[in-house]
């Protein structure tokens, strides 16, 4: 297995940022399920509302901030790399959302790396089957972590689409 490598990028000022320790730790619960999997390098960017907003705009066509964006790595033809892909966590919104949500800061963080890591392994939620699948992964590695089941009632209000993490 090759080594873990999360680039951990800061593009505002905030306070409750998840540690280096922290997303290392919890990108290291994702791919302890997926063993096989060669990549182990990603980068993980908090960012403000704007830049959340631009990049959703941009590359999935919805003109508002979002919590978690997934970017998958593609690699050219030929060329065999580690990277996983790029994770955009929009802080104010994951500090909205945990409040809203009554949960910690924290688990709020993990859950939204959990989730986006997951997509960037090629895991997504668009159709119902797919998403319940996702999710019972989030539940397992989550609680491999320590962290409550984010989808449990006591956590939110409703199991909509709204409330998924985007990724």
């Amino acid at each position: 297995m090759s080594p873990l490598f999360v680039d951990r990028q800061v593009a505002l000022e905030a306070d409750g940022l998840p540690s280096q320790a922290e997303l290392e730790a919890w990108v290291a619960a994702v791919l302890a399920r997926h063993a096989d999997e060669p990549r182990h390098e990603l980068t993980i960017r908090f960012v403000d509302d704007a830049e959340s907003q631009a990049l959703n705009r941009d590359y999935r066509g919805r003109d508002r901030p979002t919590n978690v964006l997934s970017f998958p790595f593609e690699s050219p033809p030929g060329v065999e790399l580690p990277l996983l892909g790029d994770l955009v966590v929009c802080h104010p919104v994951v500090v909205r959302e945990a409040a809203e949500q009554d949960k910690s800061l924290r688990a709020h963080y993990a859950h939204m790396v959990v989730h986006g890591t997951l997509h960037l392994l090629g895991h997504d939620h668009l159709v119902e089957t797919e998403a319940e699948a996702m999710e019972a992964l989030e539940r397992e590695i989550l609680a491999s972590l320590g962290f409550a089941d984010p989808y449990a009632p006591s956590n939110h209000d409703s199991d909509t689409e709204d409330e998924r993490a985007d990724a």
